[in-house]
């Protein structure tokens, strides 16, 4: 048991961290529930780093304690950080303001059981806990936009995770145990295989915003608060993606779940930035964007237990992805939310529209930023895994994309019309601050790619 627990310290610090901050909330002090937050996330991370080597798992190989878990903590925890600071500079005074921390900080602790998970009852934990806490944050401004958003949410949850935990039934019964690490035994014929392999789909397809399980996402990030759209947008997909890591490196390729991840890989990109082409509000364009990168990410899933690049461009891709798409929500939160609202943006602020232009580019997979570096390993493990025709078509994508976000940045520097109203921005040091690291990461890991490969 000393022995187990000895590797959950990351988990139970930011556990204790939470216990903190609900009592912070009880007694109406939000700074201090932040400040609480903060720290325990700062030491979660740090307590990480030993871990860096360790490959085993934990209470009879439930949870793992791999490369994949230990990335994802040193992804999910600082993205957290960066989450709470947006959500501090949207939400200061408001009411209920610690309780958005206190949740957040919760997500992202199903978040990392769901990238930890060795079990079909933690991954079912992982999936509640972190869909719990998220229809709570969708709700939060209590308007009619949001409570649609949040209800649609919901439903789509309740049915998506009852489809997955009945199909989990099936490899339970074939495989005699709950661990994924038995897959391998599964009796019972292909059929028990594929029905727990659609379930799963369906379960962490729906928390990926994969296609066709996107419907929700829209206009949950549009109803949220734009700090929580960030969050959602970063979190609980990349713990999602994780987690079909995690479980499909264990079952059998002879159910064919590479061609069906690839298929959905290549709707998903697709559909996700055909969608975001047409769209004049910004958080729902970087709604459709991200749904367009969930299909990026299975470019490695579909080569787990084909090379060892596949996981690398995951973490990888992860890692960049969360810096991207921090940054790019922030810059909406200075902005505005419209399209129009960025005309003249990058002449009225010259150093933030460059920034903006670091972030969106490496969205779209321009060199030398990180999330081209990301991009350049996902195609690779695609191609090395056999699925050449779906890195081409990633990279036709990559072109698509690149006509999304210019859609922002030629915008950006146009002379506003006569009688235009001038721009407007939000001037909060909170905001610059992770705006400015976002974009420097971006940039500097870009740079770096031959030492970081």
């Amino acid at each position: 048991m000393a022995r187990d627990l000895s590797y959950l310290f990351p988990e139970m610090t930011l556990s204790m961290a939470v216990v903190f901050m609900l009592l912070a909330e009880m007694v109406r002090m939000p700074r201090l529930a932040l400040a609480f937050g903060l720290v325990g996330l700062a030491l979660a991370t740090g307590l990480t780093l030993p871990l860096l080597d360790v490959n085993t798992s934990v209470f009879s190989g439930t949870y793992r304690i791999d490369d994949l878990s230990t990335w994802a903590k040193l992804i999910l925890l600082p993205g957290t950080a960066f989450s709470l600071v947006l959500a501090r500079a949207e939400l200061a005074g408001k009411d209920r303001e610690g309780s958005v921390y206190s949740l957040i900080c919760l997500v992202t602790l199903g978040a990392l059981m769901l990238s930890g998970a060795g079990d079909m009852m933690l991954l079912v934990l992982g999936v509640v806990l972190t869909g719990l806490g998220s229809f709570a944050l969708v709700a939060y401004p209590r308007d009619d936009a949001a409570t649609e958003a949040a209800m649609k949410f919901l439903v789509f949850g309740a049915v998506t995770g009852a489809v997955m935990i009945y199909g989990l039934t099936f490899w339970f019964g074939g495989a005699g145990s709950t661990l994924f690490s038995e897959l391998g035994n599964m009796r019972g014929g292909s059929l028990v295989m594929v029905a727990g392999l659609v379930a799963t789909i369906v379960g962490l397809g729906y928390k990926a915003a994969l296609v066709p399980f996107h419907f929700w996402a829209p206009d949950a990030y549009d109803g949220a608060p734009i700090s929580v759209a960030a969050y959602l947008s970063v979190i609980t997909k990349i713990a999602a993606i994780f987690a079909f890591a995690q479980v499909l490196r264990d079952l059998p390729l002879e159910t064919g779940w590479p061609l069906i991840i690839a298929l959905i890989s290549a709707v998903t990109m697709t559909l996700g930035y055909l969608a975001a082409l047409v769209q004049t509000n910004l958080v729902r364009l970087l709604a459709y964007s991200s749904i367009a990168q969930s299909g990026y990410f299975l470019l490695g899933i579909v080569a787990v237990g084909s090379n060892t690049l596949a996981l690398q461009s995951v973490i990888v891709f992860g890692a960049a992805y969360v810096a991207m798409n921090l940054g790019a929500f922030a810059m909406v939160m200075v902005v505005g939310r419209s399209l129009d609202d960025f005309k003249g943006f990058g002449r009225h602020m010259p150093v933030a529209g460059v920034a903006m232009v670091i972030l969106l580019l490496s969205l779209a997979g321009i060199p030398p930023l990180f999330g081209f570096v990301g991009k350049v390993l996902l195609f690779g493990a695609a191609i090395d895994a056999g699925f050449t025709w779906l890195a081409v078509i990633a990279i036709l994508n990559s072109v698509l994309a690149l006509a999304v976000y210019l859609r922002i940045i030629v915008p950006m520097y146009q002379q506003p019309e006569d009688g235009a109203a001038s721009v407007t921005a939000t001037k909060q040091p909170l905001l610059t601050l992770v705006w400015v690291v976002t974009a420097v990461v971006t940039l500097i890991m870009g740079l770096a790619a031959e030492v970081l490969l």
